[in-house]
């Protein structure tokens, strides 16, 4: 799909940015990442109590903001539930974007990326709309096709609040004029009930199912309980043929470990069957993050045998990978052969 595009294959996307080296999120993390080779740049997209779409991890934002050290927000600290999860600290649906945009991103894993810390308190956060116009901006400066791979979070969530996260993300791919995106643009969710909402929206992008390694979706989760199916249930062979009749999805998103698996090959090859498009995440080159046979020496933050991991990943067929260090992954995209 890619390269009847323009783009390189298979894509090398960059997580957050460069979030290997930049505050996730940042405008410094996604210039940096197209600097470095990435084909496209992920966001995920949350929204605020006034309706804004904004880049962050989770809606919860103490650990990539520093919105403890602003006194005037103490009174929103809170705890609440979010997919079944007990979260504390501050929730972007509390603050307006005006207030939010007083804040500055931080690193997310100071001990692990010290040199990515030292850029703490240097950006602020951005919107979905400010990310449309960076990319813009970086397509045209470096003469080559970009693109954005758009993860909408905890949208059944969002919903139990009164915002349909689908339609406006609709309305904001309208209003940047990214509506034909002509290939630059795929939108992913954990949640099919999501990329359904997406499809009706009319939005012309690819729609990507994310799928964990256990558990259920948390949108069927809410309205089946027990009886939701297993994410386990969309990589049968029976699964992803459903999947690909059912029209709201082009594409699976799916842990690295499973496509590193022995029946890694036998997924990619099941879903370039049933023409559906596969990415993995994330490529990072730190022991703590290697399988077991690609680490080096006992420093988990150390980087072990990353090029022997990425280059066995992109060998098995996959169409793209989220990578921390996009330079990285260009690296090994390069080191397979022709």
């Amino acid at each position: 799909m890619s390269e009847r595009l323009g783009f390189p294959y298979p894509l090398v996307i960059g997580h957050r940015g460069a979030c290997g080296y930049r505050p996730e999120h940042s405008a410094a993390a996604y210039l940096l990442a197209f600097d470095l080779g990435a084909d496209f740049v992920e966001p995920d997209i949350v929204v605020t109590k006034d309706g804004q779409l904004v880049l962050r991890h989770e809606n919860e934002i103490s650990g990539t903001t520093d919105v403890a050290d602003h006194p005037e927000f103490a009174h929103l600290l809170t705890s609440k539930v979010v997919d079944g999860v007990v979260c504390d600290g501050w929730f972007t649906e509390d603050l307006t974007w005006a207030e939010l945009s007083t804040l500055r991103c931080t690193e997310r894993l100071p001990e692990l990326r010290p040199q990515s810390a030292e850029f703490d308190g240097q950006f602020g956060i951005l919107r979905l709309a400010d990310l449309f116009s960076l990319v813009d901006g970086a397509g045209d400066a470096s003469q080559r096709p970009l693109g954005i791979v758009a993860e909408l979070k905890h949208s059944s969530y969002f919903s139990g609040l009164g915002f349909s996260l689908a339609q406006l993300f609709a309305d904001e791919v309208q209003s940047a004029g990214w509506g034909d995106s002509q290939g630059r643009l795929i939108v992913e969710s954990f949640e099919p009930t999501c990329l359904a909402e997406v499809r009706w929206s009319g939005v012309g992008c690819a729609r990507v199912l994310l799928v964990e390694a256990e558990g259920s979706p948390p949108d069927l989760l809410a309205t089946s309980g027990d009886d939701a199916p297993e994410y386990a249930s969309y990589l049968t062979t029976e699964g992803l043929r459903q999947l690909a009749d059912g029209q709201s999805i082009d594409g699976i998103s799916v842990p690295k470990q499973m496509v590193l698996s022995h029946d890694g090959r036998r997924l990619v090859a099941e879903a370039h069957h049933e023409r559906l498009a596969v990415y993995t995440w994330t490529l990072r080159p730190e022991n703590m993050f290697l399988s077991e046979q690609f680490r080096a020496g006992a420093e988990p933050t150390a980087f072990g045998d990353w090029a022997g991991e990425f280059e066995a990943i992109l060998a098995t067929g996959v169409d793209g990978v989220f990578a921390d260090h996009p330079d990285l992954a260009v690296t090994a995209r390069d080191a397979l052969p022709h």
